[in-house]
């Protein structure tokens, strides 16, 4: 790998402009780091960070202009590809996927053949397409009725689950999955079924640019340098998760993470960064194609209607 750093230490610093998907918290833990610890500006970086929220579209914020890289999950990014935005994976940060179904064990749910005849809490804008798939691959419908599942909207929290809506509801293991044991539904109250291990997980949290610049040799420089700095500040929160936590909660303007939640939120996003053979950030063409193949398998209709050509690069990982 080449060393930018002190190349570009006498320099003005390039800006770089990363849009979050969510909230300031742990799963965006290794940005905040590498700002914190100083690992962009030794790369002669000048990084905004930009939270995200409900009402963020990042494809939109990038297409508009707002920022120069986004995080987000492969599906949406897909997606948005297919109708014209041309985003490019140039990293995949998340190895494994955090979703699953959470239910309640007094609903009489032991194994996904009990999912018939009950209410399952589902999100929706683009994050359904794994469980339509699963469902798919289970051949179980979603319309409804004793042989099928009734799929409730669900918005994002898990109240369903607590006012007896759902018999489960859609979780992450890193943050609504704790809301739920918080809430008051213990461990040995509940039963989980991960997305990852019934073989329709997609790639959620990766970094996505415009095709375009990826032609500019200025630009691949500058994104080689912001990805080395990032995944410093994600091996940092790897060995220290309590002190990266902590970092993050220094950058939560709204005052509403918890010290408790962040720690151990922590501890659960760094399980799904790690493990990557190739490293951090390592996008596995066989994951990406698994991606691709659940989006296109579902009953319903597929949130990609043909395979996408040229939706991600190794050119910034190459030259870094």
């Amino acid at each position: 790998m080449l060393t930018f750093g002190l190349a570009f230490s006498a320099q003005a610093a390039d800006k770089v402009t990363i849009q979050l998907k969510w909230v300031t918290q742990a799963q965006f833990a290794g940005y905040y780091v590498a700002q914190d610890k100083g690992y962009y500006k030794a790369e002669g970086l000048d990084v905004t960070i930009k939270p995200g929220g409900p009402d963020i579209a990042t494809p939109q914020v990038i297409a508009g202009g707002g920022a120069d890289v986004i995080i987000d999950w492969m599906p949406s990014a897909l997606a948005s590809r297919e109708k014209g935005v041309a985003l490019v994976n140039i990293a995949q940060i998340f190895n494994r996927s955090g979703m699953m179904l959470t239910c309640r064990k007094d609903s009489g749910i032991r194994s996904p053949s009990d999912f018939r005849g009950k209410t399952l809490g589902v999100w929706f804008y683009g994050n359904e397409y794994p469980f339509l798939s699963w469902m798919s691959k289970l051949g179980i419908p979603t319309t409804g009725g004793s042989n099928g599942v009734t799929v409730l909207k669900q918005g994002f929290n898990v109240d369903p689950i607590f006012q007896k809506q759902a018999h489960c509801v859609s979780t992450m293991t890193y943050n609504e999955y704790w809301q739920v044991v918080d809430g008051g539904l213990s461990p040995s109250e509940l039963v989980v079924y991960k997305y990852e291990n019934q073989g329709v997980a997609t790639l959620e949290d990766g970094l996505y640019v415009m095709e375009k610049n990826l032609n500019k040799p200025a630009f691949v420089n500058k994104m080689a340098r912001f990805l080395r700095a990032s995944i410093k500040g994600w091996k940092y929160a790897a060995n220290n998760p309590d002190a990266a936590a902590d970092i993050v909660l220094e950058n939560d303007d709204t005052g509403a993470q918890t010290e408790k939640h962040q720690r151990r939120m922590m501890r659960e996003i760094n399980k799904l960064v790690a493990g990557q053979p190739q490293g951090i950030g390592y996008l596995v063409p066989a994951d990406y194609e698994r991606t691709v193949s659940v989006l296109m398998s579902s009953d319903s209709t597929p949130v990609i209607t043909k395979k996408p050509r040229g939706a991600w690069s190794h050119k910034i990982w190459d030259a870094m």
